[in-house]
């Protein structure tokens, strides 16, 4: 969720999220990194002006490089743009990496303009494409059954009114299709207590759910890791920026787990097979913004950073039962 120069909305600049701490967390920032999630180019050009020698930005948005023409030029061969998800950041970066950044969930580009159908607080097309290809939000809350809609909004966005607004959406569905923002989020919120002060808005989760449906985000941030470890070198540094719990969760116990060296049997189990770690951890809890951070920005009240440093190990595929992946049927 990041921001560079104001939007069509009028409202001022964002500022990257946790850009400062996330730099404080990696330095000496050098040699070649790569920006998973290029957005507004806020970590790009944060990691360039540090220091870095070359970044290489990827994004699945073609948006995000139409927004970087006016500026990304004056880098020249210091910035690298590519087309793509991070997810192929192995494969999209020609050369091992001294660093990687994820910003993840949806950029400030993509929540500013109506016309994506992002946002729940401006009437638009129920889109939420990240990279404007494939099954469109529309696409799943018209056709998908009762039973998964309710599941992706449990499991993507811990909505425990999920079964009630799937039946609220069947309902509306049969009078017409379902083609608005705003549609959808006063479907959400009948079936949801008024919002009290300081609350989030009620469709907030709904819509979280939604997006990472319409784009894949769980599997897509699994393959993100396990692209990244294969992509470091020795010392290199992982970045990762996360906005709700689900994300947060899943990074950390990857983290954890490429961390871990096995062992630790007991008189009930076996030991585990020893292994060596592909990560160090370069911090044992997440970080959080701070008072600073949060006066300039309030979208960053939920991100969380965590930051490793990949060991010498080969990379290895992580046991993804132990992530806390929601296991959800094919969306469509």
């Amino acid at each position: 969720m990041t921001g560079a120069g104001a939007t069509q909305t009028g409202r001022a600049p964002h500022v990257p999220v946790l850009l400062r701490a996330l730099l404080k967390a990696v330095a000496p920032v050098q040699g070649v990194w790569l920006d998973g999630t290029f957005g507004a180019g806020g970590y790009a050009r944060g990691l360039l002006d540090a220091g870095a020698d070359r970044v290489i930005g990827i994004d699945r948005d073609p948006l995000a490089f139409a927004m970087a023409a006016p500026w990304a030029g004056a880098h020249g061969d210091r910035l690298r743009l590519v087309q793509g998800t991070f997810s192929d950041l192995d494969r999209l970066a020609d050369v091992p990496l001294d660093g990687v950044a994820l910003d993840l969930g949806v950029s400030s580009m993509q929540l500013d303009r109506a016309e994506r159908g992002f946002s729940f607080l401006s009437d638009g097309p129920l889109d939420m494409r990240m990279g404007q290809t494939g099954l469109s939000a529309a696409d799943i809350v018209n056709t998908a059954p009762e039973a998964l809609i309710a599941d992706i909004l449990y499991h993507y966005g811990e909505e425990h009114a999920a079964r009630r607004i799937a039946r609220a959406i069947l309902a509306e569905r049969t009078k017409g299709p379902i083609v608005s923002t705003l549609q959808l989020a006063r479907i959400v919120e009948s079936c949801l207590p008024r919002k009290k002060p300081g609350q989030s808005h009620p469709a907030t989760r709904s819509f979280q759910a939604i997006r990472i449906a319409v784009n894949d985000e769980l599997r897509q941030l699994v393959d993100g890791l396990e692209a990244a470890e294969r992509a470091l070198k020795p010392g290199g540094k992982l970045a990762v920026v996360t906005f709700h719990s689900l994300e947060d969760r899943i990074v950390k116990r990857f983290l954890a787990e490429r961390s871990s060296t096995g062992g630790g049997g007991s008189r009930h189990a076996p030991e585990a097979h020893h292994q060596i770690p592909g990560f160090d951890l370069t911090m044992k809890k997440a970080i959080a913004p701070d008072a600073d951070e949060l006066s300039e920005n309030p979208r960053s009240r939920s991100a969380r950073l965590r930051v490793a440093t990949r060991a010498i190990a080969p990379a290895a595929p992580v046991d993804r039962s132990k992530l806390g992946l929601p296991l959800l049927p094919e969306v469509m």
